[in-house]
């Protein structure tokens, strides 16, 4: 499996509120969450793939997906229920790794990988809902 790096995009400027979506960290570490799912939901068996591998990868991109909505939010609040979200749609991809796990779809190093990162991205979410308190 190909290691997965860290996403480096060009940030616009046109955000008149300040800071970008794409400038956090928690964004830029669900990218890399994506990533790594649609490269283990990859070797999944083909009748999985409306199925296990479909919810996986939703999942995963509904991480970034809400941080980035929450961070064009109007209030704090908004962009707190969005990181919410966020930190639920990772719960959601951890416990299809440990569904993939069980069946056999993935390997030990894989699950590892994955449980990782993921809680990198849990802290990083945790830490921002925190700020926004």
């Amino acid at each position: 499996m190909k290691a997965v790096s860290s996403f480096q995009f060009p940030v616009s400027s046109n955000g008149a509120a300040g800071a970008r979506y794409e400038k956090l960290l928690a964004w830029q570490k669900a990218m890399d969450l994506v990533q790594l799912c649609y490269a283990l939901s990859q070797a999944f068996p083909a009748d999985e793939r409306f199925g296990l591998t479909a919810q996986l990868r939703r999942a995963a991109v509904s991480i970034p997906s809400n941080i980035a909505e929450g961070q064009g939010r109007l209030s704090k609040g908004e962009f707190k229920q969005f990181l919410g979200n966020a930190r639920g749609s990772l719960f959601e991809a951890e416990t299809q790794v440990y569904l993939a796990s069980s069946m056999g779809l993935l390997s030990e190093k894989q699950r590892e990988q994955f449980f990782e990162l993921s809680a990198e991205v849990a802290r990083l979410l945790n830490g921002l809902i925190a700020s926004l308190k």
